[in-house]
């Protein structure tokens, strides 16, 4: 059996491996006295898969289900030690910097018998679709994979009557800006909110140029005749066309979109859409 000994508040003490003392004799030329017994965590083990009979989870795999909007998935991980003896987490690692937990300070000692839980939180600014993440949790008996899967919903279109959508076009041809204020908004500015490249080409773009209402003055991106490139795409993006429905996205001309968006999305585009033509150099 391997023992250690150690020298805690004035106590010579035998530790064994697993971190129980063993035995203890007090210094009579010290004055303070002993506390009680330092669990000590045996980490020679960290590194191995976490053994059934150790923790018992509420779930190794958790999902959930957020509106496009959320700015956030929220989980809560359970589980009780069902060993014999104490078990120490000596670290909880996510799998990206977009996803945060909640702990006590570590190494986090769980005595036998007993149950614990601890938060994970996922920042979803910028993402669509289904999202994996992990989490990684270390303990002195092993290690242990969980899983994160939140179905992020598409953005939900308000519905128009012909009347709002025949509305909305004339205040669209009166003031192309028009589309990124009041209840527009809903539909030409919020959907885009920290999004870059295809997604935030899904979530403005899409709307006005593939939509099956789309207006006989809207163009068909797949169909543009004139030669393309990024700076094409950027300068319709970020500045419009006046005497047009296409509004001016960028921040400096009154949009909501950033110079970074505007670039994520030209480059999108310029992929997506290969110029029939070639381009002007």
């Amino acid at each position: 059996m391997k023992l250690r000994r150690i020298f805690v508040c004035g106590v010579t003490g035998i530790i064994l491996a697993g971190g129980r003392l063993l035995a203890a004799d007090s210094n009579p030329t010290n004055a303070v006295a002993a506390t009680g017994a330092v669990y000590v965590p045996d980490t020679s083990h960290q590194n191995d898969p976490l053994p059934d009979g150790v923790l018992a989870w509420n779930g190794l795999t958790q999902e959930t289900t957020v509106a496009a909007d959320a700015g956030n998935a929220c989980f809560v991980f359970s589980f009780t030690n069902v060993s014999p003896g104490n078990v120490a987490i000596l670290d909880v690692h996510p799998g990206c910097q977009c996803t945060t937990t909640e702990l006590p300070p570590l190494p986090w000692i769980i005595p036998a018998g007993t149950n614990a839980q601890f938060g994970v939180t996922v920042n979803l600014a910028g993402r669509t679709g289904m999202q994996i993440k992990t989490v990684n949790v270390k303990t002195e008996k092993g290690f242990k994979q969980l899983i994160l899967k939140i179905n992020i919903l598409p953005p939900v279109i308000p519905t128009q009557s012909d009347a709002d959508r025949a509305r909305a076009l004339e205040m669209a041809k009166a003031d192309r800006q028009a589309v990124f204020r009041g209840d527009c908004a809903a539909c030409h500015v919020k959907p885009g909110e920290g999004k870059y490249g295809k997604p935030l080409y899904d979530a403005v773009c899409v709307i006005c140029h593939e939509s099956k209402m789309r207006a006989s003055m809207v163009p068909d991106l797949h169909n543009i005749k004139p030669p393309t490139n990024v700076d094409f795409w950027q300068t319709w993006i970020a500045h419009g066309k006046a005497g047009s429905l296409m509004p001016a996205f960028s921040t400096a001309d009154g949009g909501p979109l950033t110079d970074i968006q505007i670039a994520s999305l030209a480059g999108y585009l310029n992929m997506k859409i290969p110029s029939q033509l070639p381009a002007n150099k």
